[in-house]
Order: C-alpha cells, then structure tokens, then sequence
C-alpha cells in the first residue's frame, strides 16, 4: 500500500509530469484558458493514460522490442478515439472548446513516456495506479494554470464573473504570451518549494549527524 501511495505522491508532487518533468507543453499551453477546459483534457488524458498503461501491461511481453513504439501508438490512439467519441457524444461543448487537441493525445509524451519508462516493464496494477498519479498530476497542473490564466485574464472563476474585476482584466494571460508567463510563473514557485522542502530535509539530516556523533564523542568520553 506505501508503495502506491508513494507512487500517487510522486505523480502529483515531487515527479509531477507537467511541473517537474516539463511534458505535454502544448496542451499545457493551449487548454488552459478556462478551467472547465483544463478539467476536460485532463481527466480525458488521465483516462487514455490509464486504459493504454493497462493494456501495454498486459502485452508487455509479448509486443516485440522492434516495433513497441508503433504497438504502443496504435494501442493509445484505439483508446483515444474511445474517448474522442464518448466526448463528442456527451460533452459536445467541450469536445468543440478542446478541439483538436484530444485526437492529438495519441502523440502526448507524458503517454507514450509512462508506456516506455513503466507500463512496458512493470504488472497491470502498478501500472494501474501509474497512471492514475500521472493522470491526476496533469490534471492538477492543467488546473492551476488554468485557475490563474482565467482569473486574470478573463475576471472569471469557472465561467462566473469576479465582480469589479471582470469589466477590466489583464488579458494577456488568455493570449498565448500568457500561458508561459504563467507556466513559467507557476514553475518557479514550485521548484522554490521543492528547493525548501530538500533544503530542510537536508539540514534534518545534518542536524541528526551532528547529535548522533555528538553522542559517540560523550560515550567515548565517559568510558575513558
């Protein structure tokens, strides 16, 4: 169970895919207009993620190493289209906002690189749970973006006007100069995070060093 829960850590924190590892910048940068957007694309991601992460599992051992990118693109994209159709179906207003970018989730590199690096070498559940961390680390980097750029930009919150600010945003954070503005404003605050939490975790370790060989020098003292 630490093991998964570990697992669930690093896809949303400390290995997050769009924040840490920089992938999927250009469905990054293109949906993160509005949150409904970001929300939509990420759980469409989460869930290719996890179908393909699943079934590359499963057939890991029998795809040949000479053709597995191409098996893992063909697997991705049935999934994909999958999703593409049950979008198109239910959530039609959001299929035409994402527009093109969910068809280009077949060629999304935090898929095809949780596939190589994971799917392909791991058993079905950890995979599983794989792809759940890294659904979920992309969804929640897509949301915070889209969080600011939509504040900002558009004087809104989920479609709601921000009363006082709405009738005179900045919109520049909707253009596309915007989205990295952000990103990269959203990237600095959590490197400077992850560079405190390492900073402290280190002079943790110092500060035990330090005791423990303090400890030693007294017993040496006392015996002596």
């Amino acid at each position: 169970m630490n093991k998964y829960v570990k697992q669930l850590k690093e896809g949303l924190l400390d290995n997050n895919p769009t924040l840490v590892q920089l992938l999927g910048m250009c469905p990054t940068l293109a949906t993160t207009t509005s949150i409904s957007n970001a929300i939509g694309m990420g759980l469409a991601a989460t869930v290719v993620l996890i179908c393909s992460n699943l079934f590359i599992s499963l057939l890991r051992k029998f795809i040949p190493k000479q053709v597995r990118i191409a098996a893992y693109i063909v697997i991705v994209s049935g999934f994909v289209t999958a999703v593409e159709l049950l979008m198109r179906a239910y959530f039609y207003s959001l299929y035409q906002s994402l527009g093109l970018f969910i068809p280009l989730i077949v060629v999304n590199c935090i898929i095809l690189a949780r596939a190589e690096a994971f799917a392909s070498k791991n058993k079905p559940l950890p995979s599983i749970v794989d792809g759940v961390a890294m659904g979920l680390g992309f969804t929640f980097a897509l949301c915070v973006l889209a969080f600011v750029r939509e504040l900002l930009g558009a004087g809104t919150v989920f479609g709601f006007a921000i009363p006082g600010y709405s009738e005179n945003p900045m919109v520049i954070f909707v253009l596309p100069a915007g989205a990295f503005i952000t990103l990269g404003i959203v990237i600095a605050v959590v490197q400077k995070i992850r560079n405190a939490v390492a900073d402290k975790a280190h002079l943790k370790a110092v500060e035990e060093t330090r005791k423990s060989v303090s400890k030693a020098e007294n017993r040496e003292e006392a015996s002596v």
